[in-house]
């Protein structure tokens, strides 16, 4: 069995309920590999390894290692390469990217991906840190600065969702990056790659973790019209 664990959903963070809800000792517990963001949306969070890093608004890298740290929404999975699918090629961008992985048939399942390498082209960006009372993702995505930079080393690491658990999760695909030298991470938006090595990982099961112990998660009132086009456009709009 292949599970990915996901705590919270981008529909409370597109309701404006932030605050960390999980603790990054407790989310390690159910993987060694994943994204997220920190309380408050504060950045972007790579996890390789069972090592916890944080690109900040800044364009910092940080490691985080005080287990006690808290996350409003995140997805891991344990690393299984003995599971997992050797990618059929050593070259792709963003564009590019689902149609080549089209004979493993991925539209209606969850998988994660894993690309490490030499990268000719990286864009990203970073949600800064919001404080209560918190906007809708949708308006921190409007406001929030991006990076660029190009001959890189690193590791490109997210998820694929089937269009049917958008809401829940971003429908298709949601991508982080790390650069080797942690000089460089964040949210992909676009990216280019000319000598990689990466895997697949098809999962059987999706474990969706409600905060039902947070008064604002209990309490909010979901706006359904237009969630989709919101939370797509927060991702930057790529499928």
């Amino acid at each position: 069995m292949t599970t990915v664990y996901q705590h919270g959903t981008l529909a409370q963070l597109m309701a404006k309920q932030m605050a960390g809800t999980i603790s990054v000792g407790e989310l390690l517990t159910h993987g060694d590999t994943g994204i997220g963001t920190l309380d408050g949306l504060d950045g972007e969070v790579i996890i390789l390894n069972g090592d916890v890093y944080q690109a900040d608004s800044t364009g910092a890298v940080n490691h985080i290692t005080d287990k006690k740290t808290t996350l409003p929404f995140a997805s891991v999975h344990f690393d299984q390469p003995d599971n997992s699918y050797p990618l059929p090629f050593n070259a792709t961008t963003y564009q590019n990217l689902s149609s080549q992985l089209t004979e493993k048939q991925i539209d209606n399942v969850f998988s994660a991906l894993k690309l490490h390498g030499h990268f000719t082209h990286v864009h990203v960006r970073v949600a800064p840190k919001q404080t209560k009372p918190y906007p809708s993702l949708l308006t921190v995505a409007q406001h929030q600065p991006e990076f660029e930079t190009r001959d890189v080393k690193g590791t490109l690491v997210g998820y694929y969702a089937p269009a049917v658990f958008g809401g829940a999760t971003a429908a298709g695909w949601h991508l982080h990056f790390l650069a080797d030298d942690l000089q460089f991470a964040g949210h992909v938006l676009d990216f280019e790659a000319d000598d990689i090595v990466g895997s697949l990982l098809i999962f059987d099961e999706f474990e969706q973790h409600l905060p039902i112990d947070n008064h604002d998660f209990r309490a909010m009132k979901q706006d359904m019209a237009g969630l989709q086009d919101g939370i797509e456009a927060s991702e930057g709009g790529k499928k």
